[in-house]
């Protein structure tokens, strides 16, 4: 029964690709008819490639019903053939491992909460410390032209300036390397 439902396929299968080949033919034939008619032909067209379309996935489904039906049956043939035991001790389930993993893996995931928390918090004082720098860089920017600041007084600062830029980055690099071997260690 199987091989002459497998050969019942393949004759639909054929089928179904030998329409398919057509509605191309057909559809190159709609791009040459009037234009009064075009769209008519064209509507007709895409309606024939969408019920191939159906009649293809159609074909497929019961390809896996029946792929699935015959698996079963093998199944039940191989369970009708295995003898069967008694229950030995070999049947525990190992619970204990598995809730330990699951409970470590929300641990580490609260933990990344709480790093990600943290450290946005310390992006946000940063930019606050940085708009709170740029004001008081304008006022002494204002305040060294009001004075009559020498240039080289003004490169000093901007100098430190650059080098606190330096010495953020370096603290940011710093403390990723330490989020990233905490989470490595602790997992």
């Amino acid at each position: 029964m199987m091989a002459r439902s497998s050969v019942i396929e393949n004759e639909i299968r054929e089928h179904i690709e030998d329409m398919s080949i057509r509605t191309e033919r057909l559809d190159v034939l709609a791009r040459k008819e009037l234009p009064s008619q075009k769209q008519k032909a064209k509507l007709r067209v895409q309606q024939l490639q969408y019920d191939v379309m159906h009649l293809r996935a159609a074909l497929e489904a019961c390809q896996q019903r029946r792929e699935q039906r015959e698996l079963r049956e093998r199944e039940r043939e191989e369970l009708l053939k295995k003898p069967f035991s008694t229950n030995d001790a070999d049947t525990a389930i190992a619970m204990d491992e598995a809730l330990q993993v699951n409970t470590s893996l929300h641990n580490v995931h609260h933990g990344l909460d709480e790093l990600l928390g943290s450290g946005r918090g310390i992006l946000d004082g940063l930019r606050d410390q940085r708009q709170t720098l740029k004001g008081a860089r304008t006022k002494l920017l204002d305040l060294a032209n009001t004075l009559g600041l020498s240039n080289t007084v003004m490169r000093l600062v901007e100098r430190r300036g650059g080098q606190d830029r330096v010495i953020v980055v370096v603290g940011m690099i710093v403390t990723c390397i330490v989020m990233v071997l905490v989470v490595k260690y602790l997992t």
